[in-house]
């Protein structure tokens, strides 16, 4: 199985890693130089976490974190959150 979101799909992209050596000309030097070019691969930000799916069972999946913060999925909420109780007007006196 390939590294990629379960939601959107994406994946690890190709791309290159840039050497700079020398000292820039408005700091003082006489300028930078591309000292080398290699291919690398720029991986996503992949967290597995736990998804409610539309017909309400729950899963665990890898889900990137563009996904996670756009709210295109719904985390699984394992407590109610606390609600204070709250007394009917005739029973304060």
């Amino acid at each position: 199985m390939a590294r990629q979101c379960e939601v959107c799909g994406k994946g690890p992209q190709i791309g290159n890693s840039v050497t700079i050596r020398g000292k820039r000309k408005y700091l003082g030097g006489v300028g930078t130089k591309i000292t080398g070019i290699t291919r690398r691969q720029f991986k996503p930000n992949l967290q597995r976490v736990r998804i409610s799916t539309p017909n309400g069972t729950h899963k665990s999946a890898l889900v990137c974190t563009q996904c996670l913060r756009s709210g295109t999925i719904t985390k699984v909420v394992r407590q109610a959150p606390f609600q204070v109780p709250t007394q009917p007007a005739a029973a304060a006196s």
